[in-house]
């Protein structure tokens, strides 16, 4: 399913103060988004807060935003930036709820941080446009999107994700492999 067209119109409406603008912009982008963090986290309830944060990040930018053209990629960097604070566990509910009828979700084993790897380590190993592409892909646009922006073929494109996963792999396999031989 295409994507809905944001216009550029509607964007400078909703930045001169044009409430009804700013809603039908926010209803337009919500199920993108919505849509990009099902695909990461799965049919799971912070898909709603994930979503919310960022239309509130999109909300307050709004302002700031210089091209009204760009406002998908706008959005998408602010739902990369909500998955990341997820992923890193910096988002959480501020107060846990528990039922008293299910046992507690703990460990006593410490974090030592031995299971975690640094994909931004693996990143950096990549060149600056193959970084690019990665992150392209990351905001959600297809290749057919990247190659219009990077003005190459999709195939081109994909065998540079191919290769770009593989250099990751790579380091990752480095990371991890330099992690656990001091454990043994």
């Amino acid at each position: 399913m295409a994507s809905p067209s944001i216009d550029p119109d509607t964007v400078r409406q909703a930045q001169n103060g044009d409430d009804r603008a700013r809603s039908s912009l926010l209803s337009t982008i919500e199920p993108i988004l919505r849509g990009y963090f099902v695909k990461r986290i799965g049919k799971n309830t912070d898909v709603d807060d994930l979503v919310q944060n960022t239309l509130i990040r999109v909300h307050e930018g709004l302002a700031d935003l210089e091209k009204p053209g760009s406002l998908k990629p706008f959005a998408m960097k602010a739902a990369l930036f909500e998955l990341q604070d997820y992923y890193r566990g910096r988002y959480d509910m501020k107060e846990r709820l528990y039922d008293p009828e299910l046992p507690l979700n703990r460990t006593t084993a410490a974090d030592d941080g031995s299971d975690r790897v640094d994909v931004e380590t693996a990143l950096e190993q990549l060149s600056p446009k193959a970084r690019r592409i990665i992150e392209l892909r990351e905001y959600g646009y297809k290749y057919r999107e990247i190659a219009q922006m990077i003005d190459t073929t999709e195939a081109a494109i994909k065998m540079q994700v191919k290769r770009a996963f593989d250099k990751m792999r790579d380091a990752m396999t480095m990371l991890l492999a330099l992690i656990l031989i001091p454990s043994l």
